[in-house]
């Protein structure tokens, strides 16, 4: 069995936040299994990384729980984040910034981590 997890966000974004905490809360739970995790924002999902954007979107009417407060919970058991390169340039604006804990990888390292035995993926 692997203990290394890789997830891609695709279709969450500010339009869809509900689409955003489940894979935040897989996450959360496969690093509390031991896991090695990670997580890939594409496309519009991309835009939950934009500093402020996150606090501001709720995964249910209630509001219980901003998408920010998911992702600072991920950060604080450093579980690293990272933007495509190609949703950052269609989706963040020129005076945008991402949160300073996002890194950068493309489309290549997340379906490299899909192609290695040594790691499980789950896209949402």
């Amino acid at each position: 069995m692997t203990d290394r997890l890789a997830i891609l966000i695709a279709s969450a974004g500010a339009e869809r936040p509900e689409l955003g905490a489940t894979p935040l809360v897989h996450a959360l739970a496969a690093h509390a299994l031991d896991a090695e995790v990670e997580i890939h924002f594409a496309g519009p999902a991309v835009r939950l990384l934009v500093a402020g954007v996150a606090d501001s979107l709720y995964a249910t009417p209630s509001r219980e729980k901003s998408i920010g407060d998911f992702l600072r919970e991920v950060i604080a058991h450093d579980i690293p984040l990272y933007a495509c390169g190609m949703a950052r340039a269609g989706w963040v604006g020129a005076d945008e910034a991402l949160i300073p804990q996002a890194r950068a990888a493309g489309a290549t390292a997340f379906v490299a981590r899909t192609l290695d035995p040594a790691w499980r993926s789950l896209v949402y």
